[in-house]
C-alpha cells in the first residue's frame, strides 16, 4: 500500500537581506559575489558563501535579466549525445565557463532543424548572452532569428561556410581530402564508403566529397558505397560492412563516415576472418578513445573536440558586445595512422 506523508510546511523565502545580515555585509557586497562582479576579499566572499549554502539561498535570474534586458544564460545547442563527440564538445564549453557567472542551457534536436528552430526561438525569449549551436544548417527562419538577435552566435564544428558571427571548428572537405590522399599515398586503389545519412549531417557529406576529389585527384573513384538511411552506430556499420563485401566490387579498403561505423567495420572483420590491414584497410573519422584501446587501434582522423568547446566559449566572450565582423577559427585535426590502414 502506498503511504502518503504530508510534506514539511515550506520556509518564507531566503532574501539577499538575509544572506547579508548572517554573513555581516551589505546587501550591495552579497550582489556583487553572487554576479562574480567586481573585486571581493577572499575573507569576504568565504563569509558570504557560507551563509548563502547555510540559508539555502538562491539568486533571481528572472528578475535580473527583466531589468537589464540581460541574462547569465549560455545556450549550447547540439544534435546528439548518443556518442563521445558531443560530450566532448560540451566538456569544453563547461571548462571554459567553469569559475564565470554564465550557466550553459543545453538543448538536443536530434539533427532536426525544424525542432531547432523551435528550441532557438524558446532560448531566445530568455534572452541569453550567447547561442553555441552545431553547423551551419539552420531553416531560414532560424537563421534569421539568430541574426536579428542581437546576441553573439558561435556555430561550432564546421568552418566550410560563412557564419553569422563566429564559426569554430574544422574544414570537413579538408579533412576528407586528407584521408583520400593518405590511403592513396599508402597504395591502396580499390576503396568503398560506409556512411549514414547525409541529411541529417551535412559534415559527414563534405567529408566523403573531400574524400572523392583527393580519389580523382589520384585518377581513382569509389567503387562501392553502403549509405544507411538512418543514424550512425556501431551495428549499422557492421551491417553495411557486410552489404559492401557481399558485393562483386573486390575492395582493398572501406572509408567511414565516423568512428562508430569504422568499429562495426571492425568486428565485422573480426567475425568473418577479415585481415585488417592486409585483406581491407578500415578508416574512421573523429579520434575516438575506443578506437586507440582497440588490439589494432583504427586508422582515423583525430578532431579537436575539446578545443571546438572551449574555444567557442572564449570568442563568444572575448569582446564585451557581438562582434562587428566574422570570425572563423580553424582548431585543426590530424591523421591517426593506428594499425587498420
Amino acid at each position: 500500500m502506498q503511504q502518503k506523508q504530508r510534506l514539511p510546511a515550506r520556509k518564507s523565502k531566503v532574501t539577499v537581506r538575509d544572506v547579508a545580515l548572517r554573513a555581516g555585509v551589505g546587501e550591495s557586497t552579497v550582489s556583487r559575489i553572487m554576479r562574480n562582479k567586481g573585486p571581493v576579499a577572499e575573507e569576504t566572499r568565504r563569509r558570504v558563501m557560507e551563509a548563502v549554502r547555510a540559508t539555502g539561498y538562491v539568486p533571481n535570474r528572472i528578475a535580473g535579466s527583466l531589468a537589464s534586458l540581460d541574462s547569465h544564460l549560455v545556450g549550447v545547442i547540439v544534435p546528439s549525445l548518443s556518442n563521445i563527440v558531443f560530450p566532448e564538445v560540451l566538456q569544453g564549453v563547461h571548462s571554459a565557463l567553469r569559475g564565470s557567472d554564465y550557466q550553459p542551457v543545453i538543448s538536443i534536436t536530434g539533427y532536426d532543424i525544424d525542432l531547432e528552430e523551435t528550441i532557438v526561438r524558446g532560448l531566445l525569449s530568455w534572452k541569453p548572452a550567447a547561442i553555441l549551436i552545431a553547423g551551419f544548417d539552420h531553416t531560414p527562419a532560424t537563421h534569421r532569428m539568430l541574426f536579428e538577435s542581437g546576441i553573439r552566435i558561435v556555430e561550432m564544428m564546421d568552418i566550410d561556410s560563412a557564419p553569422i558571427d563566429i564559426a569554430v571548428g574544422m574544414s570537413h572537405r579538408r579533412a576528407g581530402y586528407a584521408t583520400g590522399q593518405y590511403l592513396v599515398e599508402r597504395g591502396y586503389h580499390r576503396f568503398g564508403y560506409v556512411g549514414h545519412d547525409w541529411n541529417a549531417d551535412r559534415r559527414a557529406r563534405l567529408r566523403y566529397d573531400g574524400i572523392c576529389g583527393a580519389l580523382g585527384d589520384a585518377g581513382l573513384q569509389i567503387a562501392a558505397q553502403a549509405i544507411a538511411d538512418a543514424p550512425s552506430s556501431v551495428g549499422v556499420g557492421r551491417e553495411m560492412t557486410a552489404r559492401l563485401l557481399a558485393g562483386p566490387a573486390k575492395l582493398d579498403a572501406i572509408i567511414y563516415s565516423n568512428d562508430d561505423m569504422a568499429l562495426g567495420g571492425v568486428f565485422h572483420c573480426l567475425g568473418s576472418g577479415v585481415r585488417m590491414p592486409d585483406d581491407l584497410a578500415i578508416f574512421g573519422f573523429n579520434g575516438l578513445d575506443i578506437g586507440r584501446e582497440l588490439p589494432q587501434p583504427l586508422a582515423t582522423v583525430r578532431s579537436n573536440r575539446f578545443l571546438i568547446g572551449r574555444t567557442s566559449v572564449e570568442k563568444a566572450f572575448e569582446t564585451p558586445q557581438r562582434p562587428q565582423t566574422r570570425s572563423i577559427v580553424d582548431t585543426g585535426f590530424e591523421i591517426f595512422p593506428g594499425a587498420t590502414a
